[in-house]
């Protein structure tokens, strides 16, 4: 079929073409593929990168984007090969953001308390600094 014939279902991509749709390096896009997360087809030393490729990249680097470790990801891209594809994925994804909300709510928490502190510092330090002079 001639390349200008082919329909979006067979496109394909080379790294570079993907490292720089996506903004990465090729460094990047070599570590997802050595842990898995991506299976681009070889075709002798090229890597043929697929819409099924694209995808899986466009979720790591989201996953990333959010604060999901790379096992998380993993687990959550995974659920879509199996039986009930989608809702497995949804459901677990669901249950990963509250987990993910919670921790950073707590952690803004967290910051919130420490400036409040560091301010409260800030304020004793310069009342002694102001009796010294």
């Amino acid at each position: 079929m001639p390349a200008a014939a082919a329909t979006e279902v067979d496109q394909t991509w080379t790294i570079r073409e993907i490292a720089d749709e996506f903004e990465v390096t090729h460094r990047t896009v070599r570590h997802y593929e050595d842990l898995g997360l991506i299976t681009p087809e070889r075709r002798g030393t090229v890597r043929v990168y697929h819409r099924r490729d694209r995808t899986r990249l466009a979720l790591i680097l989201r996953g990333k984007r959010l604060g999901f470790p790379l096992e998380e990801i993993r687990t959550i891209i995974d659920l879509y090969d199996r039986p009930r594809g989608k809702a497995s994925q949804l459901e677990y994804v669901l249950d990963q953001i509250d987990e993910r909300r919670t921790d950073l709510e707590q952690r803004r928490r967290d910051l919130e308390d420490a400036i409040t502190e560091l301010g409260e510092f800030e304020r004793r330090c310069r009342a002694d600094l102001d009796r010294l002079a």
